[in-house]
């Protein structure tokens, strides 16, 4: 599986965004699908997954209420769409693609596969 994120740019704080991930494969929808963020100086963070199962998804609370992650399985893409945008959600966002949905939640130095990241720049 290979993985393209885009969508990022810079947007003024309250703003929203919509990043995107296209994943190359025939096994997409067997994959859970997540998004992870890492600002300058700060450790990779979980801020979305989605279960291929179940349709279950996923945030931290730092994000909750403000973005959303979705999937198209036809296209074989995974959405983030992220309002309410403040300074501190500025960072390069990567997508990730694993077998397992808690691995993306709880031991992400074990996914399957990333994707390159697409910056993402909040002005206050």
């Amino acid at each position: 599986v290979q993985l393209q994120a885009s969508g990022g740019g810079l947007v003024q704080a309250g703003g929203s965004l919509r990043l995107s991930c296209e994943a190359s494969g025939r096994f997409f929808s067997s994959y859970a699908m997540g998004w992870f963020r890492q600002a300058p100086g700060k450790e990779r963070e979980f801020v979305a997954g989605v279960d291929w199962a179940s349709g279950s998804t996923y945030y931290p609370d730092s994000v909750k209420g403000r973005f959303t992650i979705s999937r198209d399985n036809a296209k074989n893409t995974v959405y983030l769409q992220m309002n309410s945008l403040k300074p501190a959600d500025a960072a390069v966002y990567y997508c990730a693609a694993d077998g397992r949905i808690a691995t993306m939640r709880l031991r992400p130095h074990a996914i399957d596969y990333w994707g390159k990241g697409t910056l993402v720049t909040v002005s206050s």
